[in-house]
């Protein structure tokens, strides 16, 4: 249940990243800074769509915060999702099957309910 950041950069361009730090074509500092202005670009370039895409225009930076900045689901919607992405009572004939990762989701759900 992993999900990969929008803003990870693609695998070819890390190793170029690699390929110029190990080959002494820039320093640990120039990387470090080539990496944060691709994720800045990146992140201003969405930023951009996002606000095209009203038509008036208007948008509030709370708003855009938001957007850009998602809050990760809680435990309880993500056991939630697991149960009703698995089969279940709507299948009567097929039982319930979770994977792996649906099931240790639940398990940590339910441990911190209150008895």
């Amino acid at each position: 249940m992993t999900q990969e950041h929008p803003i990870t950069p693609p695998p070819e361009l890390v190793q170029q990243w690699v390929d110029a730090y190990f080959g002494g074509g820039i320093s640990h500092v120039d990387l470090a800074a080539q990496a944060a202005q691709w994720g800045a670009d990146q992140e201003l370039e969405a930023c951009c769509e996002w606000i095209d895409s009203f038509q008036n225009k208007f948008v509030y930076a709370h708003d855009l915060r938001l957007v850009r900045r998602p809050k990760a689901p809680s435990l309880k919607k993500q056991a939630l999702e697991a149960l009703t992405s698995a089969p279940g009572p709507d299948y009567p004939i097929v039982m319930t099957m979770l994977n792996a990762d649906q099931h240790a989701l639940i398990r940590r759900a339910l441990e911190q309910l209150d008895d």
